[in-house]
């Protein structure tokens, strides 16, 4: 049985015509004598609208009333799918997580998928059916309806070719692929057409918006190819697939951006074992991620400065939290708002040498100042002011050549 599973985000679904253009899609697949399996975001603005009366109703809505009530957002957008491909001829109908059913475990809001039933599901595909399946969603082992958290959607497309085994594994957005860096500020980034999960992932993880991270690590760990491809044009995407599958002599493929970080640095730590560890824990336990951290050494061997990188949305209860922390000593806190991290991302940088003096001295010859840095294998990342933004990105972008199409 050739299977396809397609995904559609909520853009892709946002109106009653672009639901229509997605039954065509859908379609399309259909006549190519795939079998189609079907999975849904929300209409876009659906879910923030459904949030927003959770918020109305009460300032402590209940974890699992929140997740009954945002599911039925995907819930409307299978529906009307199924509605357009049965008025075209075709055998569909949508179906719910708990009708197929989809097995979660963990917590409300942040569920993850555990095992999906697949014989209905395949009885209805040998009958020439196309499901058309809720995304965001299933249900745990008290049969209560659960969402997957961010990127739900993805996560639910990739673990169904999981489970039916697809060929394919098409996620559908507003976007032709994954570009070289952010086409709203270059104009000149250039579509890539393959990139590695590594790759990807540092890219989602880094400020890429067009998949969430843990979507792609669950797709790396099954080994699942994805395309990430517009449903507005009929245009090849980005394929997402191991590093061995990639013929590439590009040493970066991508360079990304933040714009809501901001640096704490606490000044004359008194130095001592666990003293890292008294500072992050409160900061986990109030579910602040901390990001970008640098540690010095005073001469004396006595005292330490920290310095790390957060949202700038957790600026205040980051504050409030460090100076209740009654197990730290330290002379000064510092916080900076409006600084921006900047990323350049590849796997050719793990046999490249020079990659991390060509990305300083660029910035430098553009009098870009380096406030912090950190690396990986695959990225290296610098803390810079948010103002010298594009600026950076427009010359990094031209001296990895990354421009020319790949």
């Amino acid at each position: 049985m050739k299977i396809v599973v397609l995904k559609f985000g909520g853009t892709s679904v946002g109106t009653t015509k672009k639901i229509k253009k997605v039954a065509e899609i859908i379609a399309d697949y259909k006549k190519k004598n795939y079998k189609v399996i079907v999975i849904s975001s929300a209409m876009s603005g659906v879910t923030n609208e459904l949030v927003k009366k959770s918020v109305e109703i009460s300032g402590n809505f209940s974890d699992s009333e929140h997740d009954v009530l945002v599911s039925s957002g995907e819930q409307m957008a299978c529906s009307l799918i199924a509605g357009r491909l049965i008025h075209k001829g075709f055998k569909s109908r949508s179906w719910l997580s708990w009708q197929v059913p989809i097995i979660t475990v963990g917590k409300h809001k942040i569920s993850r998928i555990n095992q999906i039933n697949i014989n209905k599901i395949f009885k209805y595909l040998r009958e020439g059916g196309i499901p058309v399946i809720t995304g965001f969603q299933g249900v745990n082992n008290e049969n209560r309806l659960t969402t997957i958290g961010r990127g739900g959607s993805d996560a639910s497309a990739i673990m169904f070719a999981k489970f039916f085994k697809a060929e394919r594994c098409i996620i559908y957005t507003d976007v032709e692929g994954i570009y070289t860096t952010d086409p709203n500020k270059l104009k000149n980034a250039k579509k890539i057409k393959v990139i590695s999960y590594e790759e990807m992932l540092e890219m989602a993880s880094l400020g890429a918006k067009v998949m969430q991270p843990v979507s792609i690590q669950d797709a790396r760990l099954n080994r699942i190819d994805i395309e990430v491809k517009s449903s507005f044009t009929k245009k090849s995407g980005t394929l997402i697939t191991k590093k061995s599958n990639i013929i590439n002599n590009k040493i970066v493929t991508g360079i990304t951006s933040t714009q809501n970080d901001s640096k704490v640095s606490l000044i004359g730590v008194k130095d001592k074992p666990g003293v890292a560890a008294s500072i992050f824990k409160p900061l986990s336990k109030n579910l602040i991620n901390v990001d970008m951290v640098v540690q010095n050494i005073s001469p004396n061997g006595k005292e330490t400065d920290l310095t790390f990188t957060i949202k700038t949305e957790d600026l205040n209860k980051t504050k409030k939290t460090i100076q209740e922390n009654k197990n730290i000593n330290y002379r000064k806190l510092l916080f900076e708002k409006n600084v921006s991290k900047i990323s350049v991302i590849g796997v050719g940088m793990i046999t490249t040498p020079g990659v991390t003096f060509k990305m300083f001295q660029t910035l430098a010859n553009k009098k870009i100042n380096i406030k912090v840095i950190s690396t990986s294998e695959i990225k290296i990342s610098v803390l810079i002011d948010k103002k010298n933004t594009r600026k950076a990105i427009v010359a990094l972008h031209k001296e990895f050549k990354l421009g020319k199409l790949r």
